[in-house]
């Protein structure tokens, strides 16, 4: 008897092959265009350097603020002077205010030959005792202090001038202190407030693009163990996965070196699993395309019409079994691409239903009671409908491979609070409890058994679960017969949630 193939699968095997094919080559896409890429060591230049520059302005105008003051003392004090010696000029006379100066007074607030000097003494009811007429006043801040000294800013038959003033009291009945003024031009001033800030600002000039260098070959120097392990990483061959010397890595990267390590390490475990499966796959094809061969070889020889058909019958399975196997690695190959499957809403329920009826022809060829029990509603998950579909035909095709003639096989959907269930449970010789990991493994058939197959249908369905974030157990059937039985259980999330499943139901 034939051994059994999905109903679905000659259909589906042209199309199956091509979304095979393209998972293989990873789902290539046209030219992308990546952003530039960037610089660390012009990163932590921009950081270092932009404050800098932004600061600069502020203490640039900091500086004039600071020299506009130092230049001020000095010159307030001359002012002040200037002020004490006029205050002892002033005297009571007849009970008015009066001035009384002389040529050496006169002298020292004569003009500079830089600056201009103006000054002014106002009596107590506001008459001008001497001086220049038209010197600003000092503000209104309230009754005056006599020997205070105030100082301002103001502009002078356009010029700007440093104004200080000062009040004397001369103690005289129902009058105002007398008002002293004195003025003077800002040319000296502004020379020093400039030779201040020249001083301050011009060898920054200098110094500024010397440290910018130093900082710049200082980074330089830091970032070199970086660039030597981008040349050790270059030189190495293309199979060479060997860990990275983490000792040899500065320990600011030590975690990047740690985390490429552990990359190398699961890109080397699944090269190594790739080049097993290759060289699996190829010794599982050299049996079928063997028997191929001696089959044709044989037909050739046969003279009579009924060994010739013999031949050929044996020649037609033999090419289904390898179609099959050729089947199953391209849909393996496809599941263990992370880019290929699409994950939508989908009614388990509906698919389980859909598919199992498709195996009842074959069920009834092998005398075998193939039923199913789903839920009265759609019962909802993340999936992709073609993997889903496939993954069910697996488990159905490994049931009925391995039932006796007469056994029971029940495709069963039903759900818990959180979970989506699928199970397939058959009659049949069961799986040992020590076998039950291993059978997950490519290519892995449990011993004893007389079952044709390639030992890919539980590899396929364990990937697909695992596109599908779900779980798969093995357990005891609970058929009632003389074998023990199987039950392979997929546990998937409902749809919209993805909790641990590392619970059993």
């Amino acid at each position: 008897m034939p051994p059994a193939t999905s109903p679905t699968e000659p259909a589906a095997r042209e199309s199956l092959n091509q979304e095979a094919l393209d998972a293989m080559r990873g789902g290539a896409k046209g030219p992308s265009f990546a952003p530039p890429q960037r610089s660390l060591l012009g990163e932590i230049l921009d950081w270092m350097l932009a404050p800098l520059f932004l600061l600069w302005p502020m203490s640039v105008a900091i500086t004039y603020v600071v020299a506009q003051n130092i230049a001020n003392v000095p010159y307030d004090r001359v002012l002040a002077q200037n002020l004490h010696i006029l205050s002892r000029h002033v005297h009571v006379q007849d009970g008015r205010a009066v001035l009384n100066i002389n040529d050496s007074v006169r002298d020292v607030l004569h003009p500079g030959e830089t600056d201009s000097v103006f000054w002014l003494v106002q009596g107590s009811h506001g008459e001008v005792l001497g001086g220049d007429k038209g010197l600003p006043l000092p503000p209104d801040l309230g009754p005056p202090q006599p020997g205070t000294v105030l100082y301002a800013e103001d502009t002078l038959r356009g010029f700007g001038v440093r104004l200080a003033y000062t009040w004397v009291d001369l103690h005289i009945p129902q009058t105002r202190p007398v008002l002293l003024v004195v003025a003077e031009t800002m040319e000296k001033r502004t020379e020093l407030t400039n030779d201040i800030i020249k001083g301050v600002i011009i060898p920054q000039f200098i110094v500024l693009p010397i440290a910018v260098l130093l900082v710049w070959f200082g980074l330089s120097r830091g970032v070199a163990p970086l660039n030597a392990l981008q040349q050790r990483l270059r030189a190495r061959r293309p199979d060479d996965l060997s860990p990275i010397d983490e000792g040899a890595a500065p320990s600011e990267i030590a975690p990047l070196v740690s985390a490429m390590n552990e990359l190398l390490d699961r890109l080397s475990s699944n090269v190594q699993a790739q080049r097993r499966f290759v060289a699996d796959a190829a010794h599982q094809l050299k049996t079928p395309l063997a028997g191929l061969r001696t089959q044709a070889e044989l037909a050739l020889r046969d003279a009579s019409p009924d060994e010739m058909q013999a031949s050929l019958r044996q020649l037609i399975m033999g090419s289904e079994r390898a179609t099959r196997l050729v089947n199953q690695l391209l849909l393996l190959a496809r599941a263990e691409n992370p880019h290929s499957v699409e994950l939508t809403p989908t009614d388990l329920n509906a698919i389980a239903h859909e598919h199992t009826l498709q195996w009842v022809h074959q069920a009834l060829s092998l005398n075998t009671d193939l039923g199913f029990e789903g839920t009265d509603m759609p019962l909802m998950i993340a999936g992709n409908d073609i993997l889903l579909a496939e993954l069910l035909n697996n488990l159905v095709d490994n049931a009925l491979r391995y039932t006796p003639s007469g056994g029971h096989i029940t495709v069963r959907v039903r759900n818990t609070a959180s979970h989506a269930i699928l199970e397939v449970e058959d009659s049949g010789p069961g799986i040992p409890v020590e076998e039950r990991e291993r059978v997950f493994d490519r290519f892995y058939r449990v011993l004893g058994t007389r079952a044709e197959g390639s030992g890919l249908g539980l590899a396929i369905v364990r990937e697909i679960s695992q596109k599908h974030h779900a779980q798969v157990e093995i357990l005891e059937g609970t058929a009632h017969s003389d074998l023990p039985g199987a039950c392979i259980r997929v546990l998937f999330p409902l749809h919209g949630r993805r909790e641990n499943l590392q619970f059993p139901i």
